[in-house]
């Protein structure tokens, strides 16, 4: 399994295997976990040749305290990636390499996308978002690039980044991995007390009422049931639930027939900061 620091032994070392060979991209932040082997197992199975990124990309966090909490151990993550039997090429840059001495994110118009939710909390979140992602497009030029839907937001700003850049890479979701209880694998669990990461499967539960609830209930009712439900449960601190269109993440008023809605919610337990999704319909 080679471990590549820099671009130009990257751009070497996929130069090295035929251009004829379809190429795959996992992005990742580093403290690997079962929901990113998921995403890198489905790119071993559709591509010839896998290249899996960690890169903790300071532009997209707006809290400097979370980006040094942020959990780092590349030795274990390159223990995991090294179970497979198909070579992985894993690309793990500086800081210094990726922006040579502009740590700064660049500014994209991905048409509202960023304006509600994550993007009403995070400032300059999704422009260090698309800042990072549309390098390592650049740097890998992969045919497949593998994204989870737990951060389903982000997977339609990266879609935007794609059509509005004209870049040439196909878009793959995946499914949301969860642990026993239903909490959404997250590189932020580590950062849990034993204890906590248990309680914290109430936030799954309350979405799967949520789910139930929208059949029947109004939008607004079923933000004043959440918010009531996590008024009761001192452990956590809810900060936004929403329930929005998945195309224009508008949030909803009046739902429309044929429409696709999802309930996206995002929850402080202790100061640990986790977000989750499902599709309501």
């Amino acid at each position: 399994m080679p471990l590549i620091k820099t671009k130009k032994e990257l751009d070497l070392k996929l130069n090295s295997h035929s251009s004829d060979k379809k190429l795959g991209l996992v992005p990742t932040m580093g403290a690997l976990h079962k929901g990113h082997m998921a995403l890198i197992e489905k790119a071993i199975s559709e591509n010839d040749l896998v290249v899996v990124s960690i890169f903790v990309n300071p532009t997209q966090f707006n809290n400097t305290e979370d980006l040094k909490k942020y959990p780092r151990d590349l030795s274990k993550d390159l223990e995991l990636i090294d179970r497979y039997n198909q070579e992985v090429i894993v690309f793990a840059p500086s800081v210094e390499e990726i922006y040579d001495e502009n740590v700064r994110p660049k500014r994209y118009d991905f048409n509202d996308l960023d304006k509600v939710m994550e993007g009403e909390f995070r400032d300059d979140h999704f422009n260090g978002v698309g800042t990072i992602v549309e390098q390592l497009f650049d740097i890998v030029k992969p045919d497949n690039a593998y994204f989870g839907e737990k951060d389903f937001q982000q997977l339609c700003i990266i879609n935007k980044l794609v059509e509005t850049q004209d870049i040439p890479v196909h878009i793959i979701p995946c499914p949301i991995v969860r642990e026993n209880n239903g909490l959404a694998m997250s590189s932020r669990n580590e950062r849990l007390s034993k204890e906590m990461r248990l309680k914290a499967g109430f936030i799954y539960r309350t979405l799967q009422t949520a789910k139930k609830k929208f059949g029947t209930k109004s939008a607004l009712k079923i933000k004043e049931w959440v918010k009531n439900q996590f008024l009761k449960e001192d452990d956590f601190t809810l900060e936004y639930f929403e329930i929005a269109d998945i195309e224009t993440l508008n949030p909803l008023k009046r739902k429309v027939k044929n429409k696709k809605y999802r309930a996206f919610i995002a929850v402080y337990a202790d100061d640990v900061r986790l977000i989750d999704n499902i599709a309501l319909n």
